[in-house]
């Protein structure tokens, strides 16, 4: 069983910028890559951005791309999402999730996962 537990989320001004922390415990961390999804209210969950399981390779929805940074400490069983430059659009609950199964293509919808956190609210107001 993996648990995923995210951190970090807050209030920020528009143009501000926040680190969130996804911790993840259980099985081996490296077997998994690692996402983030956020829901706004009213709305579904959309794909942010994903990581492979070595770090070496990142894709990001183009809503975020060259504003948002997904990394990974394997050592520390960590997945992060920077966001910089953010945007009143940006104020959503964001989830961290991790997958398994391998396939050719970027894991961007919620059906490519197999584990979720329980999510961390960020508000862009000012």
């Amino acid at each position: 069983q993996v648990q995923l537990v995210e951190s970090g989320g807050g209030l920020v001004q528009p143009g501000g910028s926040l680190r969130l922390s996804c911790a993840v415990s259980g099985r081996t961390f490296t077997s998994y890559f690692m996402g983030w999804f956020r829901q706004a209210p009213g709305k579904e969950r959309d794909f942010v951005g994903a990581i492979t399981r070595n770090g070496d390779s990142t894709y990001y929805a183009d809503s975020v791309k060259g504003r948002f940074t997904i990394s990974r400490d394997n050592a520390k069983n960590t997945v992060y999402l920077q966001m910089l430059s953010l945007k009143p659009e940006d104020t959503a609950v964001y989830y961290c999730a991790s997958g398994s199964r391998y396939s050719y293509s970027w894991p961007t919808e919620t059906r490519d996962y197999d584990s979720w956190g329980q999510g961390t609210q960020v508000t862009v107001s000012s």
